[in-house]
């Protein structure tokens, strides 16, 4: 519902993501991108967001949940689950603001989650902070603030959700800061939905090789958001299963 780029020209779109989930017992809202645009998008395909019955924040990230207070606004029953770090004040660099209205943090409807929650059956959120990378991305310039001082992200606050479902494993992820190849082996799931957080990264031999990894694993891969256009078209050279999800698109998996 909401994502950087357009399916058609009926629906607008923004630096963000949202999206709407089905599956065979819960109507899931994952992020809500960066602005109210959602819920327009939202309205456009006909979705009724007051029947939500379960809402993720996938990280503290504005592009992700600068639409919550306006969720909260039209749900009166969905739990909305989100890191007990997502609050934190998080920066891109030192001077730009990237967090959460801290302000919802009180909201009755939160649930804060740690590194492992069950929200219902057959639906997962997982953060993996205890786990090893095989590869380390590093922090993009991105820094939490706490104790007075700019630390590098470590992205405790990011969190997945597997929906396991007929037969299939199902992972969904809003930005991949962790590793888009390591949260891809650490789970090796069916189906992944996910921004790859590549945009920054030339087309080149790394680009390659992150592609080339995730290309060994018997998964298809459905990427949007912060993975990057250019990136993407790169990568889809060396990946036979990578498809690419817009704003106004439908897919059933």
């Amino acid at each position: 519902m909401a994502e950087n780029t357009s399916f058609t020209d009926s629906f607008a779109c923004e630096h963000g993501l949202s999206l709407y989930i089905e599956t065979g017992s819960h109507k899931i809202l994952f992020d809500m991108g960066q602005t109210n645009l959602f819920a327009e998008n939202a309205q456009k395909l006909g979705l009724d967001l007051s029947q939500v019955d379960i809402a993720v924040l996938s990280h503290g990230h504005y592009d992700h949940g600068g639409g919550l207070r306006r969720f909260l606004q039209l749900n009166s029953k969905a739990p909305v689950f989100v890191s007990r770090y997502a609050f934190e004040p998080h920066f891109n660099g030192t001077e730009k603001y990237i967090g959460l209205d801290t302000e919802l943090k009180n909201s009755d409807r939160l649930i804060f989650t740690d590194d492992e929650c069950r929200i219902a059956d057959r639906l997962t959120l997982l953060s993996c902070n205890k786990r090893k990378k095989l590869i380390d991305f590093g922090s993009a310039n991105l820094n939490v603030f706490e104790n007075g001082v700019f630390c590098p992200e470590d992205f405790r606050h990011e969190q997945y959700l597997l929906i396991e479902e007929g037969g299939k494993r199902v992972l969904v992820s809003g930005c991949s800061h962790k590793g888009i190849v390591n949260i891809a082996e650490w789970f090796k799931p069916d189906v992944l939905l996910g921004g790859f957080h590549l945009m920054k990264l030339a087309p080149g031999e790394l680009l390659k090789e992150n592609a080339q990894r995730l290309n060994t694993l018997d998964t298809d891969y459905y990427t949007f958001h912060c993975t990057g256009t250019e990136q993407y078209e790169y990568m889809k050279q060396f990946m036979q299963r990578l498809n690419r999800i817009r704003c106004g698109q439908t897919v059933c998996i």
